[in-house]
Parts: C-alpha cells; structure tokens; sequence
C-alpha cells in the first residue's frame, strides 16, 4: 500500500499501541541484526517434511498474468515495452544476422503477485525490528530489510478455502477471517496451521479480474485482526490471498491496513497478494509443498512473484 497514506495515519489509528507494547514488537525474538524475521521460522527438516508432502508431482502456478489492464491499488500502473536494440533499418547483427527482442517494464513493483517485504509498512515510521524510516529507507533503495534479503521460501503451504466455507463461489467483500473462521475452516478440511507454514486463503475474489475490476479493487474479504495475530502465534512464514491486500476491507475499524502492521512490521510475517489458488480449491489440495525464489531486486520493498505449490 502507499506509504504516504498509510504512515501519515498510523499515529491516530494505532494510538492503542503503549509504550511497553511498542517496545517489546520493535524488538526481534532473532536478535537486534534481523532482517528476515518469520523466514527464521524455516528449517532444513522443515523444508524435508515439506517435500514429504509431494504425492502426484502436480504442480500449481499462484502467480497471475500481470498486463497493463491489471487493476492495482492506485496510483500503481504496469506495462511492457519491447524493442530491438541496434537492429535499426532491419539488420542483424553480425555476417550471421542475429536478431533479438529486449523488454523494458515500466511500472510499479507492487502489482499483480507480489510478495510484500518486511520494509513496507511500519507503525508511525517504525518498521521491522524497530528500525526508523529515516535511517534505512532512500529513493534509491532500502539500506535495510530489503527484498534482496528473504531468503528462498520452501516450506509446508496450506490452502484455507473459505468461498466453501461460505458455500459461495465468491466471499463477500468485508467479510473477517478471525479466529473462530479460521479453526473452523482448518478443522472441516482436516489440517493443521504449523510454524513455518505459509497460509493461503482462496476467497474467488481473483475472478473478478476482467469482469467487474471496479469492485475487485473497492473492496475484498480477508483476514481479521484476530485473525491475524492467531496466525503470527501459530509461527507462519507468511500469510497469502486471492486478494489484492490480503485482508478484509472496508475495514473492521477506523484502523487503516492495520492487519498490514500485525503481520509486517509486528511479528515479520510476509504477505503473498494475489495468490491464483482456483485450481488449488478445484483439486481440495489442502496440503503441499510451498517453493518461491523471489527476485532479489536489492533495496526493494516488494517483488513480484510466481510461486509454485506441488502436491
């Protein structure tokens, strides 16, 4: 989300936030230099139990196509330019008339399927392990928490099909994931929410892309603030949505994006936003194996994203 708008508020909207309570969520369990926070959750026998998940060798791409069309919350936009350098008047280069294609994007990061890193949001200009905006964050990159850290995220990925929890094929825009939601849900489709897992909720918001892109950006169901600090209890590594945000809006309160602040710069939890997980629901895959490699733009707040679940 924009920063501008977002941190311009917070000092209204989490004045509920004490001295003590600040002080202890600006300190990071894995020490003063952390800068990957709930990716320490991640372990090599984690990543082996995870792989011991792998059954039919399926694989499910959660990235979706990213176009100039693809609605955003604004003022983001996104396109491709392509061009053939040097082949001015139609030549190769070389006796051998080599001929190539280049890209250039010109757009923002945060579109599409994105990862959100730790540097994204913070609390009245505090971020991620107590870090201030003024003393890691330039125009020319993030001198700290910076997507280029996060390491290769492989892990155990559990689906939360919450449009069949409604029994609905898209949830209604505002509707909260909390506590009891989420347990209900877990306990219906026979999992359990572990530390070091990404959780993922399929809503069918995805499917208004194309078709009504207006109500797909005003508003979405997603995960409460209960909700939320359930999940950050539990040790997730991040949490994802076939949403644009992640998390219910409107809003259950005046608190902007305040689930946004629990996950990022509270517990160093990441946000996976506009995860495809229709196939996934299709297949009752509740279960699988979580793989992403992100782009290490060094300095990046966000990095968009395909990751892969294998089942």
């Amino acid at each position: 989300m924009r920063h501008a708008f977002v941190l311009c508020c917070s000092i209204a909207l989490f004045g509920s936030v004490g001295t003590a309570s600040a002080q202890a969520w600006t300190k990071s369990k894995w020490g003063p230099n952390d800068e990957i926070g709930a990716a320490n959750y991640m372990t090599p026998e984690l990543v082996l139990k995870a792989a011991g998940l792998i059954k039919t060798g399926k694989t499910y791409a959660l990235g979706i196509e990213t176009n100039s069309k693809t609605p955003a919350f604004p003022p983001r936009t996104f396109k491709v330019l392509v061009l053939q350098p040097g082949q001015a008047g139609g030549s190769g280069l070389g006796p051998n008339k080599t001929t190539y294609n280049d890209d250039i994007i010109e757009g923002w990061v945060g579109i599409g399927s994105q990862i959100d890193g730790l540097g994204h949001i913070g609390v009245d200009w505090t971020y991620y392990n107590g870090l201030k905006s003024g003393d890691f964050a330039a125009a020319d990159g993030l001198k700290k928490l910076g997507v280029e850290k996060i390491p290769p995220l492989v892990t155990r990925g559990v689906l939360l099909d919450m449009a069949a929890y409604y029994n609905t094929d898209i949830v209604k825009e505002g509707t909260a994931f909390n506590v009891k939601e989420i347990e209900d849900v877990a306990k219906k489709q026979g999992v359990e929410i572990r530390q070091g897992d990404v959780v993922i909720f399929h809503t069918g918001w995805l499917s208004l892309i194309g078709k009504d892109d207006k109500r797909y950006s005003t508003g979405e169901p997603g995960v409460g603030v209960e909700g939320a600090k359930y999940l950050t209890s539990k040790g997730v590594v991040a949490v994802g949505a076939d949403t644009w945000a992640v998390e219910a809006i409107p809003f259950e309160s005046k608190n902007v994006f305040e689930v946004h602040q629990i996950l990022l710069p509270m517990n160093g939890t990441y946000i996976l936003e506009n995860m495809d997980t229709a196939e996934l629901a299709k297949d009752k895959a509740y279960e699988f194996m979580f793989v992403l490699g992100q782009p290490r733009f060094r300095g990046g707040v966000q990095s968009m994203i395909n990751p892969i679940a294998i089942r």
